[in-house]
């Protein structure tokens, strides 16, 4: 990729005020607006690739975080998901995802690196709060560190859709999203989630022993 075409990602910081400032785009379905810039950026104009990257920047790097738990590798994993939607832009139809699939490539991309590094089993660390299935306010708290190996450790024992529910409905991305992302039907998304909340709690705080 020639130096003066190559994407920002590296002007935007997880912890800093442009981040903050990004526009959240989780939820909504593209638009005929987003199919122009789509449509530029495939052409090779910088200003849409990174008014892309601003405006879905957030849940994917939220599921890019929850995957990774390292703000680094959070950042090289999102950087990677924006170079290939900048690289090999996807053809979208209106009422299409752009999010969910950006969220599919920084899944994939994820667990394909923790598989090759034999990490699988800190795979994913929740961020929030998970006794509804989605975290309070657009970047959610931080589990308190002792917690946090407990988290990842419960996560890691759920089988792969499961967590993959609870970290995408943490992003921020709607049913109809997640289904897209998960190939399932948007009816059966919420019992799906209510499945995995009831399997995280399980796994999360596991019966005393001697318990009947």
């Amino acid at each position: 990729m020639p130096a003066h075409a190559r994407p920002p990602c590296h002007k935007i910081r997880a912890g800093g005020v442009v981040v903050a400032e990004a526009a959240e785009r989780g939820n909504e379905r593209v638009s005929e607006g987003d199919l122009q810039l789509i449509e530029r950026a495939r052409r090779g104009e910088q200003e849409a690739f990174e008014q892309l990257f601003l405006a879905y920047y957030g849940p994917v790097y939220r599921v890019a975080y929850g995957l990774v738990a390292s703000r680094e590798e959070a950042e090289d994993l999102v950087q990677e998901t924006f170079l290939a939607l900048y690289s090999d832009p996807p053809q979208l139809r209106p009422g299409s995802s752009l999010a969910a699939w950006l969220c599919r490539v920084a899944l994939n991309r994820g667990y394909n690196a923790l598989r090759s590094a034999r990490r699988s089993r800190e795979r994913l660390e929740l961020v929030g709060r998970l006794d509804a299935g989605v975290a309070d306010g657009p970047e959610g708290e931080f589990l308190r560190a002792e917690r946090q190996g407990q988290v990842r450790a419960a996560l890691a024992a759920l089988p792969e859709r499961q967590s993959h529910l609870l970290l995408l409905r943490y992003a921020g991305l709607a049913y109809a999203e997640i289904a897209e992302i998960l190939h399932v039907s948007p009816g059966s998304v919420g019992t799906l989630l209510a499945r995995a909340e009831r399997a995280f709690v399980a796994a999360f705080e596991p019966e005393p022993a001697g318990v009947a």
